[in-house]
């Protein structure tokens, strides 16, 4: 017998795919979760903007041909109207190309539209524990791909200093400058400050590479303190 899972609070979730039977299946997988509820669902992207607006769900799932509508610009759309939402790109077949400027827009992880019911379930608790969802293999590729096309090449991090480090920890957490900041209690400006210093020790160019380079050298970065935990 599958023992229920009993959620603090339910992760609500929009769904937007152009195909209706993929809608509908994805939603009765998530009903059969305690902690998980469709709430909105959307079939290109002005729908999925309307709804996002409304229902203010805590977790997307777009269709990769939706986010390329328009300008190619719908997740930092997305993003900027819920910055605290994760979401996560379907695709029939995403090459590292896209999922890197999927995640570069704002998406927390992409899932092939034929994985297994329990993976969509899997993801979606994983990125709303503020980690990424990506295939192993892939990570591994977008490093290399990320690092192929640095002028610098990669560099240890054993000079990162313990705050560098915290930094890093938040910035895997989804938080913005202006969050971790406040969690900090220093100014935007020395987070942008950290930023820069962190990217010139270890040899990356922005978040999106740091993010990889942490997940792929397995960072051992520190365990946040109560007062440095998120609320």
């Amino acid at each position: 017998m599958r023992r229920k899972r009993v959620p603090a609070r339910k992760i609500r979730i929009l769904i937007a795919d152009r195909e209706g039977v993929f809608r509908i299946g994805l939603k009765k997988v998530f009903a059969l979760e305690d902690d998980l509820r469709v709430v909105a669902q959307a079939q290109n992207g002005i729908q999925l903007v309307a709804m996002a607006k409304a229902f203010k769900p805590d977790l997307l799932y777009v269709q990769a041909e939706i986010a390329e509508e328009g300008r190619g610009d719908l997740l930092p759309r997305v993003r900027s109207l819920l910055p605290r939402a994760k979401m996560i790109v379907t695709g029939a077949k995403l090459s590292d190309e896209d999922t890197s400027r999927y995640l570069k827009g704002g998406a927390a992880g992409v899932i092939a539209k034929s994985a297994q019911p329990a993976l969509f379930v899997k993801s979606a608790r994983k990125v709303m524990d503020n980690e990424l969802w990506l295939p192993k293999s892939q990570v591994a590729r977008l490093a290399q791909l990320l690092e192929g096309a640095q002028e610098r090449p990669r560099r240890p991090a054993e000079t990162l200093t313990r705050q560098e480090k915290i930094v890093i920890t938040y910035l895997m957490q989804g938080c913005r400058n202006r969050e971790i900041a406040r969690h900090l209690s220093i100014t935007e400006q020395t987070v942008k400050n950290h930023l820069r210093t962190i990217y010139d020790k270890v040899g990356v160019s922005d978040r999106l590479e740091l993010v990889l380079y942490a997940i792929h050298q397995r960072l051992e970065l520190p365990a946040l303190q109560p007062a440095e935990a998120l609320p």
